[in-house]
């Protein structure tokens, strides 16, 4: 008989690995059960790709992961030291540096009077790589006005981006593609406009790949993030370092009361919101809407998170290893934060936010500060910001701000 054609062997593997990835299919338990073990299992043959697409030791990955820098594992008890220790990690595994102190240089352009607020847009230097274009809006009367850094959605939709939360007075062709966004996600309205009819001062700028810096298309974000990698850096980095660089320009304008300046966001943007929180000592407080877990809650087969793409503007490598995602959020704690889930929301397992919003209310408990969190899940909501949503926010944002 002839010795069997490794290359033979070898194409037959891929091949069936390929079409456990098409098709969903998972490898039979007895195949696994090593990886089911623990940290220290070996498994028996070659590793396969599984439940679309995950290695088969996933759940010994997972029982890896014990967050020990997270606030009552980590050794440190006084709460400021271990703020600053777990915000050091944080800033560490961004990967961009942390001392960017470009001037902001603003250019005010397309000043135009609303119903009851002044919209403008203005050119700004978040970094010293380049210039972004945000919206600004202002109240009418003398100021100084509370403010809102408004920070817009994934959704998979990148022709887009303040323009999906302010209402771009600027541009008729975006104006549709706008309303269109605002009817799905937001009952019509503009969320930036309804916050400055209410006497806020509200910033949002675009993130790299959304309207004035894309439109980027969906499958090449991983790309786009790999060369951030391979440049030295990091695109999610990146958007946090932009999002507290934001929130530092919002805070320092004359017409804003630098004490009183929250951050509000919807998905990706409620990532922005409590990450920029957590960062940045110029946000007063913080609503996340519809984006909140535990990491391993999240990591399981099914979840949109497992496709890649999207994931890269919300991962920090090797951030894992230190702090879960509520544990990152717990940064901020004690300032005044809200965490809305929908019941219905497909994105974030029930399990996976329940976890998340104990640690979140052990922190805040631990700080005697439960008046502070405001947790809410809507049983009959999905992945939305609907306007009861908006008022129930807006409301807690008069109350705290």
């Amino acid at each position: 008989m002839a010795a069997p054609d490794p290359e033979v062997g070898r194409r037959a593997f891929m091949a069936g690995t390929g079409a456990a990835l098409l098709t969903g299919a998972v490898a039979p338990a007895d195949a696994r059960a090593a990886a089911v073990e623990g940290p220290t299992a070996v498994v028996d043959g070659p590793t396969a790709v599984v439940d679309g697409p995950l290695p088969d030791f996933h759940p010994a990955l997972k029982a890896e992961l014990t967050f020990p820098l997270a606030w009552g594992k980590s050794p440190i008890r006084d709460f400021r030291a271990w703020r600053r220790a777990a915000r050091a990690k944080v800033e560490e595994l961004l990967v961009v540096g942390s001392q960017d102190r470009t001037p902001y240089a603003p250019e005010f352009t397309d000043r135009h009077r609303q119903d009851g607020y002044t919209s403008e847009l203005v050119n700004l230097s978040l970094t010293r790589h380049e210039r972004v274009r945000a919206a600004l809006l202002t109240p009418d009367g003398p100021g100084p006005f509370p403010a809102v850094l408004l920070l817009h959605d994934h959704g998979a939709k990148f022709d887009i981006g303040k323009e999906k939360l302010v209402r771009p007075w600027y541009d008729d062709t975006r104006l549709g593609s706008a309303q269109g966004w605002s009817e799905r996600c937001f009952s019509g309205r503009f969320v930036g406009d309804e916050l400055a009819r209410r006497g806020y001062v509200v910033l949002c700028a675009d993130a790299l790949g959304w309207g004035d810096r894309g439109p980027l298309a969906y499958d090449q974000q991983q790309a786009l993030a790999s060369n951030f990698f391979n440049l030295g850096s990091s695109l999610a980095g990146l958007m946090a370092r932009e999002d507290a660089r934001a929130a530092g320009f919002l805070a320092g304008l004359d017409r804003v009361d630098r004490g009183r300046v929250a951050a509000v966001g919807f998905s990706m943007g409620a990532f922005r919101a409590w990450q920029a929180a957590a960062l940045s000592d110029d946000l007063a407080a913080a609503a996340a809407v519809c984006w909140m877990t535990g990491l391993k809650e999240m990591m399981v087969p099914g979840n949109n998170t497992l496709r890649g793409q999207s994931s890269y503007y919300m991962l920090h490598p090797g951030l894992p290893r230190f702090l879960d995602f509520p544990d990152v959020a717990s940064i901020a704690a004690p300032k005044p934060m809200l965490f809305f889930d929908g019941g219905l929301d497909p994105l974030f397992p029930a399990d996976g936010v329940r976890a998340a919003h104990d640690r979140l209310r052990a922190v805040w408990h631990s700080r005697h500060a439960e008046e502070r969190l405001h947790l809410k899940s809507w049983p009959d909501l999905g992945h939305v910001f609907v306007d009861r949503m908006q008022d129930e926010v807006f409301s807690w944002l008069d109350t705290v701000l």
